[in-house]
């Protein structure tokens, strides 16, 4: 039984690389005819192998979200218990999404953004002999 503990170096991937390369490079939209085709208990713990690792975490939510939370808990404890909340949050639409409210275009500046000084040669020139010599 996989306790709340973070995951060891050792810890084994419980689907062959193979597969796990499969789910990595499956599109949202494909994930969850591969996920369908795992076991229900051994889709529980690739769940959680994904969701403890930051580059397959939104895959352990996506695998999550097509697990039994009674499942969850049994192998994962307290962890297993806030990955099933998380994967529920995560499939909740957002009512008020923030890019859908008075989206505003972006506008490119054009012309010249500062106006520079000409540089006169009536100023007074410095000449290299007249600078300081430093010891």
């Amino acid at each position: 039984m996989l306790s709340d503990q973070h995951p060891g170096e050792d810890e084994v991937c419980p689907l062959r690389e193979e597969f796990l390369g499969q789910l990595y490079r499956a599109h949202k939209a494909g994930l969850p005819v591969l996920v369908a085709a795992v076991s229900p208990d051994v889709r529980v713990l690739l769940a959680l192998f994904c969701y403890r690792r930051s580059h397959l975490h939104a895959i352990g939510l996506a695998i999550a979200a097509s697990c039994d939370e009674e499942d969850l808990v049994r192998s994962g404890g307290g962890a297993g218990a806030a990955l099933f909340a998380r994967s529920r949050e995560a499939l909740q639409p957002l009512t008020d999404a923030p890019h859908s409210r008075n989206a505003r275009t972006i506008t490119l500046a054009t012309g010249n953004l500062r106006h520079f000084a000409a540089i006169s040669d009536d100023g007074p020139d410095v000449e290299v002999s007249d600078l300081p010599a430093r010891i």
